[in-house]
């Protein structure tokens, strides 16, 4: 950030004196944003948002064409669509076609000039082309979900060759808790669904948990998950201005919205 703590610690403490409430609940180990800190975060989110919209409306205001972008379901219904609203409120004339695919199956699409930009997840120790986002892993099921820590575990997940699916499967396997497949499917709203009605547990990434959903996360039986990094990818050579620009505006909007 290039200032030291010290300055930071001030920034923030002229901050709360401003606003007249704490911003930062703060123990010996943790320091984490207070429900009037998440507020306001929400809020600078918003006005970083729209300064990168002015800034880009005032410098290139006739950028034109047309951006393919691949993504997996999760991002394509929940992570993308208000960064892709802002980018076209800043370049009304960039035409954005968007194409649903699994992370393991962009990378063809990539490479025969189908789609121009790939969003995709992988494991924190796997190449990832540009990292633009760490996006946690949590245990989640329907409130009134039960099964005991040594019982057999149904699992909901996406079907093979997806991260969050195999993240799971090998931390259960590292406790040696057993496990069986009990719903599969590429959709995020019907991986959702199936939690909801008490099918099994599954291994959302924290920007996909929605209500009823619970978070299990250091119950017996649930061993901790490593999370995922997304990544944006983009053929080797020439990108035209278009995407360019949308290549920089998702790294800062998902980048800015860090789960």
């Amino acid at each position: 950030m290039g200032r030291t703590q010290s300055a930071i610690s001030m920034q923030v403490k002229r901050l709360e004196e401003i606003v007249g409430v704490a911003m930062f609940a703060r123990t010996r180990t943790t320091v984490d944003l207070t429900p009037a800190g998440e507020t306001l975060l929400g809020y600078a989110l918003r006005l970083l948002r729209l300064n990168d919209e002015a800034l880009a409306r005032l410098h290139e205001p006739e950028a034109n064409g047309l951006v393919r972008i691949g993504a997996p379901d999760d991002y394509t219904s929940v992570l993308l669509p208000p960064v892709l609203a802002a980018f076209s409120k800043a370049y009304p004339l960039i035409q954005v076609e968007v194409t649903c695919e699994s992370s393991q199956d962009l990378p063809p699409l990539l490479n025969e000039g189908r789609i121009d930009l790939a969003l995709a997840s992988h494991a924190p120790d796997s190449p990832v082309g540009a990292a633009i986002r760490h996006e946690p892993l949590h245990w989640v099921a329907a409130p009134d979900f039960t099964c005991e820590p040594d019982a057999i575990l149904p699992v909901v997940a996406a079907p093979q060759g997806c991260v969050c699916r195999a993240q799971a499967l090998q931390a259960l396997d590292s406790i040696g808790r057993p496990w069986r497949m009990a719903y599969t499917t590429r959709s995020l709203a019907l991986i959702q669904s199936a939690v909801s009605a008490g099918l099994g547990v599954a291994a959302l990434e924290a920007a996909t948990i929605a209500e009823p959903l619970v978070v299990l996360d250091g119950r017996p039986g649930f061993p901790p998950l490593p999370g995922v990094v997304i990544g944006l990818h983009s053929p080797p050579g020439r990108r035209n201005r278009a995407v360019d620009l949308a290549a920089d505006h998702i790294a800062r909007g998902l980048g800015m919205a860090q789960g």
